[in-house]
C-alpha cells in the first residue's frame, strides 16, 4: 500500500508543479504590460505583425487620416489634371474658331470690294447694273430745312 501512495503522489506532484508555475507565470505577465519589441524584420513586417505592436496601434485614427488626406490629394489632383485637359481643348476650339472667323471675314471683304463686284457683273451679261459714267451729284441741303426734327414756334 505504501507503493500505491508513493505512485500517487508521483503522479499528482507534475500537475500541481504544472499549476504553481502557471499561477507563478499569470501574476508575472499582466495584459497591460508592453510586449518588448524585437528587432524589426522583414517578416514581421510582411506577415503584419508589425499592426499588433502598441505603438502602431495608439496611432491608428493618426494613419487612418494621413490615408484620407492621401486619398482626397490624389482625387483632386486627378480632376485638376482632368480640368486643366478640357481647358486646353476649349482653348485650341477657340483658337480654331477665331481662325474661321478670320478667314471668313477676308473672304466677305475680298468679294465685296467694288473690283470684285465689278467683275461679276461683267460675267452675268444679263444684269443691267453698270458703273457710272458720270460723277457723283452734291446735293447741299439747308440746316433749318425738314428734316431738322426741332420745332421753331
Amino acid at each position: 500500500m505504501a507503493e500505491e501512495e508513493n505512485v500517487i503522489i508521483e503522479q499528482e506532484a507534475p500537475e500541481v508543479k504544472t499549476i504553481d508555475k502557471l499561477k507563478e507565470l499569470k501574476s508575472k505577465v499582466s495584459e497591460d504590460e508592453q510586449t518588448p519589441v524585437g528587432a524589426l524584420t522583414l517578416r514581421k513586417i510582411l506577415g503584419g505583425d508589425i499592426l499588433s505592436a502598441v505603438p502602431v496601434r495608439r496611432q491608428v485614427w493618426l494613419i487612418l487620416l494621413v490615408v484620407l488626406f492621401t486619398v482626397f490629394y490624389v482625387a483632386f489632383r486627378y480632376q485638376c489634371q482632368q480640368d486643366m485637359i478640357k481647358i486646353s481643348q476649349l482653348e485650341n476650339d477657340l483658337k480654331d474658331a477665331k481662325y474661321r472667323a478670320l478667314s471668313s471675314s477676308s473672304t466677305l471683304t475680298e468679294r465685296c470690294r467694288e473690283s470684285q463686284v465689278l467683275e461679276v457683273l461683267r460675267q452675268n451679261k444679263d444684269s443691267v447694273l453698270h458703273v457710272s459714267d458720270q460723277p457723283p451729284y452734291i446735293i447741299n441741303v439747308p440746316q433749318s430745312g425738314l428734316f431738322s426734327g426741332d420745332d421753331e414756334e
